[in-house]
């Protein structure tokens, strides 16, 4: 919970930081696009006023500043129209055409688009003719750069806070990894002495009191946890899935759960008569299969009920579902029941699920999910695994 919590509170972090950054980044580039485009209005004024004196210059008239301030303007997009609207000239504007009256009616079609959106600046030339030009301009490259920088500087920050958050995801996942493999290869290792020790007592039992009928069963039980301790170690490894009858894993969880539970527990198997073969670990989805029961009897509590397991065969996987008439499963539930720790029993650790979803989903590539649920009616299980 302590390293859960960690990470919920990294990832809450980055987030925000990540929020600060982009509305800080974005409030400093308004401001800054603002400046920009009020300077290069004030630019384009002075330009429009060098246009007029260059129009109502007559022989006389000394041009030189007129044509250096007309000339400085190597950025800003500009189109001259007459009161026509048609293009006089143009400047800082890429057009592609092949001779000068196509570059005048593109320029034209620029103007007027620029006209429409309000960035044009009404020039009289003569007052009593009204005869005017409007010096129409877009924004500079550096303009446009400015105005999309924000956008993506949000883009790379919004990159690496899902690196960072998936990075602390993975660490956490090898984190839990390495727990599960450590828990399960002690476990092995502390039920094996114990084990050994009943095997040789169950032997000198057998010698001194071959007839007795309590044996036999002892020696299941004493079978049963070494089965237990093999899967232990063979979580704490990673097994290599061999082809095996599924149907064989089903019959074998069948028979134990006859033995082990209320006669009011009703088992029944729904699968074809013929070996389905399923590159399996057997050991380890048998314990999934037996869980998913255990938790269907305790479901259906002191009343009994039925356990249906059911197989369907498909193209390319095979499909076990494991259902039951127990209590079900609240709905604001299901999301959480494969979480480590989450049980709803009184007594548990909330493990058994998280363990089957490890195995089905690590250990065979498979999928693993609550197929639907009904309070009162009971719940259904469905595993699909690849059957090549």
């Amino acid at each position: 919970m302590i390293w859960t919590d960690r990470i919920r509170q990294v990832k809450i972090v980055l987030v925000v930081a990540a929020v600060l950054i982009a509305v800080a980044s974005l409030i400093v580039s308004h401001f800054l696009v603002h400046d920009l485009a009020n300077e290069e209005r004030n630019r384009m004024e002075v330009w429009a006023e060098a246009m007029r004196s260059l129009n109502n210059a007559d022989e006389n008239t000394d041009l030189s500043l007129v044509l250096k301030v007309i000339n400085e303007n190597n950025s800003i997009p500009v189109v001259v129209m007459d009161a026509q609207n048609h293009a006089q000239t143009f400047r800082n504007i890429d057009i592609d055409a092949e001779n000068e009256k196509d570059s005048l009616l593109q320029a034209s079609a620029l103007g007027k688009k620029l006209l429409m959106q309000g960035k044009n600046i009404k020039i009289e030339l003569d007052d009593s003719t009204h005869n005017y030009i409007q010096v129409c301009y877009d924004e500079s490259l550096i303009l446009r750069r400015l105005t999309a920088y924000p956008f993506i500087q949000l883009g790379v920050v919004l990159i690496f806070v899902v690196v960072a958050i998936f990075a602390l995801l993975t660490s956490k996942r090898a984190e839990q990894n390495k727990v599960w493999v450590g828990l399960s290869k002690e476990t092995a290792h502390q039920l094996g002495t114990p084990i050994s020790s009943l095997m040789a007592w169950l032997e000198i039992l057998k010698m001194n009191y071959p007839d007795d009928d309590l044996i036999p069963e002892m020696d299941k039980d004493v079978k049963r946890l070494q089965l237990i301790a093999d899967r232990f170690s063979k979580i704490g490894s990673l097994p290599e899935p061999v082809p095996a009858s599924l149907n064989e894993v089903l019959d074998h969880v069948i028979d134990y759960m006859d033995r082990r539970t209320s006669k009011k527990v009703l088992m029944v198997k729904n699968f074809p008569d013929h070996d389905i073969i399923v590159k399996m670990n057997a050991s380890l989805f048998e314990w999934v299969i037996e869980n998913l029961s255990k938790n269907a009897v305790d479901a259906m509590g002191v009343d009994g009920g039925k356990i249906i397991l059911h197989v369907e065969e498909m193209e390319d996987r095979v499909a076990v579902e494991v259902s039951d008439t127990g209590k079900g499963i609240k709905k604001k539930d299901i999301k959480n029941v494969f979480r480590p720790g989450f049980t709803t029993k009184k007594r548990g650790w909330g493990l058994g699920l998280s363990l089957a979803k490890r195995i089905v989903e690590e250990y065979h590539h498979g999928k693993i999910w609550v197929k639907n649920s009904e309070l009162g009616k009971g719940t259904t299980f469905r595993i699909e695994l690849k059957t090549e």
